[in-house]
This record gives C-alpha cells, structure tokens and sequence, in this order.
C-alpha cells in the first residue's frame, strides 16, 4: 500500500508527509510540556514547524532537481517518520533554523556541477553555512563538504577553493559589524561555543535507544548497498551521490560531538539518510520485502511512542 501511494510524486504525498510532520510536532507538545518550545508563543511555535516543513520541501526539491532517487517522495515520507520517531528534533529552534540553511547550502552545492555560475553557487554556499553555523556552531563541520565536492565535480581552478571561505568570510564581518554597532562589542553575534560531549547518558531511554538503533540498523544496510551501486550510476551523476553520503558522514559526527544530546541534533542527519533510504528501496525487486522494509519505518516510531 505505502509503494502504491508514493510510487509517484503526487499533491497527496505532501499532504500526508505534512499530517507526519504535524502530529510529530504535537506529540513533543504533549510529552515535553516543560521544554522552551511548549512555552514559546503560538506564532514561534508555528514558525518552528512551519521552517521544518519547509525544509521538507528543499529536501524533495534537491533530490528531484539533483535526480538523486526515481521521483517517488519515498525520502519525504521516511524524513517524517524519523522525526515522530524523534520528535526532540523540534525542541532547539536554532538546530531546525541552522539545519534550514544547511539544506540551502546544499541545494546550491550540488547545483555547481553543471559549471555553470559557479563562483556565485560556492560564495552562495559558504554565505549559507556561514549562516548556519551563527545559529549552531558545530554546522561549521559541513563547511569542508564544499571542498571535497569541488574536487568530486573535477574543478582544478585554484579561485574556486578561494571563493567558499569569502562568502563564509563575509557572514563573519556582518556579524561582527552587527554586534558593534547594537552592542558595542564584537562578538555577540558571532556564535563561537565549540563545546564537545562524548555523554550519551541523555539517550539511555527505551525511546531513544529504540530510535537510534532503527536509524543506524537501517542506515548502514541501506549505505551498503548505496556505496555498492554508485559505480552503477550516469557518470555524471556519480559525484552527487558522493558529495551525499559524505554529507550524511559529516551530519553523523555533528550527532556525536553535540554538546547538549537531547536529541533535536538529529535533525542534520535525518535529510541525508532518508535519501540513501530511498535509494536502497528503489533497488528492491520484491514487491513484499519493499513493503515490509516501508513497514517497519512506519510502524517502529508509532510503537515507541505508545511505550
């Protein structure tokens, strides 16, 4: 039935990713009512799900523009089902408004293959990660994804590699230049905290162990086969699908050096694996492993949240 409803890209599929999406949000209202977001007003608690929605959007925008699975939004479906598996990811608004301006970055990144107005696309996406990193300081690890893509998409143009640390460069001068002239000092704006955690007491509960485990079981099977079928690729297309798995990599280690674990820093990893996801599903010939497969990504957030 799941193959059957998103085995194209149809309006309803957005209807029922934003109904996931919804009830994800209401179940952290409910379960979490002494959290800053319960008692932030209605209007930032409806831009804090209306800016992670969106970013559900960027999400189907790069994989349908970028031609990263065959255009049936299994990846929006199981980016909501990750987050009702964690609803915590809408407790920090400045992970959801950083994760937001990640994904644009990407969008941009990816779009620098074709060679064409490159220079604008990499000031673009070092400006946006940039911007990321002053609401989360550790996005700032996304920044070497730019690098690693520039040398993925063949460019040997020694100005190119200049021009990501300009536009990041810039947000750094805004920034300090914002804080002299409303604070009086230099640093306000500039979100400089790179505090480490190796504590994961703070996911010792049924469901975040639950939680995890369905995201590292399913990832790493479905990387496997991932990493096994890019040769299988257009050429072309290779290097997408590298600059995506590294992108899932480096939104891993932001997991695990996360100064406060609660649980939202999942959010970064969760649009990079829905796609190697989707990509694995799509390679399933039999049409009753496909379901079971969609199944258990449906059914185990809905069983951990009634534990």
């Amino acid at each position: 039935m799941i193959t059957t409803i998103f085995s194209k890209s149809k309006p309803i599929n957005f209807l029922i990713v934003f109904s996931i999406t919804l009830i994800a949000f209401v179940v952290l209202l409910i379960k979490a009512p002494n959290t800053s977001v319960s008692a932030a007003p209605a209007i930032a608690k409806l831009g804090m799900f209306l800016l992670v929605f969106i970013s559900v959007l960027i999400l189907s925008f790069i994989v349908v523009k970028n031609s990263l699975s065959q255009q049936n939004n299994y990846e929006i479906l199981i980016f909501a089902f990750f987050l009702l598996a964690i609803p915590q990811s809408f407790l920090e608004y400045k992970i959801i408004v950083s994760n937001f301006f990640v994904l644009l970055a990407l969008r941009r990144l990816l779009s620098t293959k074709s060679k064409k107005e490159s220079i604008k696309k990499l000031f673009d996406s070092g400006f946006l990660i940039g911007v990321a990193t002053l609401f989360y300081f550790w996005a700032i690890l996304i920044f070497p994804l730019i690098f690693i893509a520039l040398l993925l998409f063949s460019e040997t143009k020694a100005k190119l590699y200049l021009v990501p640390f300009i536009g990041l460069t810039t947000v750094a001068v805004l920034s300090i230049c914002t804080s002299i002239i409303i604070n009086n000092n230099y640093l306000t704006y500039l979100n400089i905290e790179p505090a480490i955690n190796f504590d994961f007491s703070s996911y010792n509960s049924l469901q975040f162990i639950g939680s995890i485990t369905m995201l590292l079981s399913f990832g790493l099977w479905s990387s496997l086969f991932f990493l096994r079928d890019i040769n299988k690729k257009t050429h072309s297309y290779r290097p997408s699908y590298k600059v995506l798995f590294i992108t899932c990599m480096l939104a891993f280690t932001i997991v695990i050096v996360a100064p406060n674990k609660n649980g939202s820093e999942f959010l970064f990893l969760f649009a990079p694996l829905a796609i190697i996801i989707t990509n694995y599903v799509e390679t399933i010939e039999e049409k009753w492993f496909k379901e079971v497969f969609l199944g258990l990504l449906v059914v185990i957030p809905i069983i951990l949240l009634v534990l």
